[in-house]
C-alpha cells in the first residue's frame, strides 16, 4: 500500500503510484513563465565523464521547463575544465559553469578574504554558495533546484517532482527537501540510518521535546543533497563549508522559513549513488562526514540556548550507541523481509566508528563552541562589496566564452 502518512512539523508529499511525467512537465512549463526555474549542480572534477553524470545529462536534454543551469566545478585542472565545457554542452537551457579553481574565481575568492568575508575551504558548501551567487547575479530564476551529480538512478521525473512543490504557487511552499528509499541489493544511507537519526533521538531522550529536534526528526532523509527553494531565500542563507552542509541548510531553513512553508517530497521509487568508505579522514570518509554532521547539530542547538557540557556529551554517547544498536536490529529485519543483503557485523562496526565521530564532534565543540564561521549570506557580501555580483557574473562569462 502506498504511504500517505503525515507526521512531524513539515508536510510530506508522497509518491502514490507511477508519476504522470507529461502532466508534471506541462504544469512546470506553465509555472516557469511567471517563475523561471533554475537547476544548480555542485560537481567535482572526478564526476566528469562518469556513467552517473552522463545519464543525468541525457535526461536533462529533454527537460522543457528550465530557464538556466548553473554548474559549480571543483578540483578541475585546465584540461578537465575544457572537457567539462564539452560534457555540459547541448542542453536546452543556457548553462553557466563556474571554474572554482580557475584564475578568475580564485581572484574573487581572494578579494572576499581580504574584505574579512571568509568562505572557508573548497567543498560542497562553498561550491553551492558560489553557484547561488551566480544565480543572484543573473537575477532571472525565481525557483532553484539542487541535486548531486553522482545519482545512478536519475530520471526526468526525479527533477520534476523535486521542483513541483515550490514552483506551483498555489501550494505555498518555499523549500522542498527530496527523499527516497536508498537501496540496491542492500540498504544504503548509513550516515542517516546509523548516525543522524539515532543521534537526534538520543538528544531528544536527554533534552526532552525541542522544536529543532522535532523538525530534524520530521525529515525522512535529512542528509539528501536534493532540494528546491524560492530564490529569495538565497540572499539570506548562510551555510557551513564542510560536510555538514545539508544539516546546516536545514538549520537555516528552520531559522528563515516558516515550517508550514517547508515540505519533503518523495522523488523516486529508489535512489542509488556512489558510496564512500567508512574511514578516509582526508578524503571525506563516512566517519569524517558523521563528525561534521554532529558538530553542526550541536552548534545549532547551542545557538538556540541549549547548554551542552561534558556531562551531557558523556550521557549522549552512551545513549547513542544503544539507540544505534536498536536501529541495526530494525534495519536487519527490514532487509531480511525484502530479501536484501545485510552484514550486521559490518553495520555494528560502522556504528562503533560513528561513536568515535560523535566523541570527536563533542570534543571539537567543547574546545570551540563557535567553530569555523558559517559562510556569510549574500546580503552581507552585497553590502560590503556592492559591485561583487557584476564581477562574479563577468568572471563566469569570461570562463564560459
Amino acid at each position: 500500500m502506498a504511504d500517505f502518512f503525515q507526521n512531524g512539523s513539515i508536510a510530506t508529499l508522497h509518491r502514490l503510484g507511477e508519476p504522470d511525467l507529461a502532466r508534471l512537465e506541462s504544469e512546470l512549463t506553465a509555472f516557469s513563465a511567471e517563475r523561471p526555474i533554475a537547476l544548480t549542480l555542485p560537481c567535482h572534477a572526478r564526476e566528469i565523464g562518469t556513467p552517473a553524470l552522463e545519464n543525468i545529462l541525457r535526461h536533462l536534454r529533454d527537460v522543457p521547463y528550465l530557464a538556466e543551469i548553473v554548474v559549480g566545478l571543483d578540483g578541475a585542472s585546465p584540461a578537465v575544465w575544457k572537457k567539462a565545457r564539452q560534457v555540459f554542452a547541448g542542453l536546452p537551457a543556457p548553462v553557466r559553469l563556474l571554474w572554482n579553481d580557475g584564475p578568475h574565481l580564485k581572484k574573487l575568492i581572494a578579494q572576499l578574504r581580504n574584505s574579512d568575508l571568509s568562505i572557508g575551504e573548497p567543498g560542497k558548501g562553498r561550491n553551492l554558495w558560489l553557484c547561488f551567487g551566480q544565480l543572484l547575479a543573473n537575477d532571472r530564476a525565481r525557483v532553484v533546484a539542487v541535486h548531486d551529480c553522482d545519482i545512478l538512478t536519475y530520471d526526468r521525473a526525479f527533477l520534476a517532482r523535486l521542483c513541483y512543490p515550490v514552483a506551483n504557487p498555489a501550494l505555498g511552499f518555499d523549500f522542498a527537501k527530496g527523499y527516497s528509499a536508498r537501496f540496491s541489493d542492500r540498504l544504503h544511507g548509513r550516515v542517516t540510518r546509523l548516525l543522524f537519526t539515532p543521534l537526534v533521538h538520543s538528544l531528544g531522550a536527554i533534552l526532552g521535546p525541542h522544536p529543532f529536534l522535532a523538525y530534524l526528526d520530521s525529515f525522512r532523509y535529512a542528509l539528501s543533497g536534493e532540494m528546491c527553494l524560492d530564490a529569495d531565500i538565497l540572499r539570506r542563507t548562510r551555510m557551513p563549508g564542510d560536510w555538514g552542509v545539508e544539516v546546516g541548510l536545514l538549520a537555516e531553513m528552520f531559522r528563515v522559513v516558516s515550517p508550514k512553508a517547508i515540505c519533503q517530497v518523495d522523488v523516486a521509487e529508489r535512489y542509488d549513488h556512489k558510496h564512500r568508505p567508512v574511514t578516509m579522514r582526508k578524503g571525506g570518509g563516512l566517519d569524517a562526514i558523521a563528525a561534521d554532521v554532529a558538530k553542526c547539530v550541536f552548534r545549532t542547538l547551542a545557538v538556540q540556548g541549549v547548554v551542552l557540557d561534558r556531562g551531557l556529551f558523556d550521557t549522549l554517547i552512551a545513549i547513542y550507541l544503544r539507540t544505534a544498536e536498536d536501529a541495526i536490529r530494525f534495519h536487519a529485519a527490514d532487509a531480511d523481509l525484502n530479501g536484501l543483503g545485510y552484514d550486521r557485523h559490518e553495520e555494528e562496526g560502522i556504528a562503533a566508528a560513528f561513536v568515535r565521530s560523535v566523541r570527536a564532534a563533542a570534543d571539537a565543540f567543547l574546545a570551540d563552541p563557535l567553530g569555523e564561521p558559517l559562510i556569510p549570506n549574500w546580503n552581507r557580501v552585497d553590502s560590503a562589496l556592492p559591485g561583487f555580483f557584476e564581477e562574479l557574473r563577468a568572471a563566469v562569462q569570461r570562463d564560459n566564452a
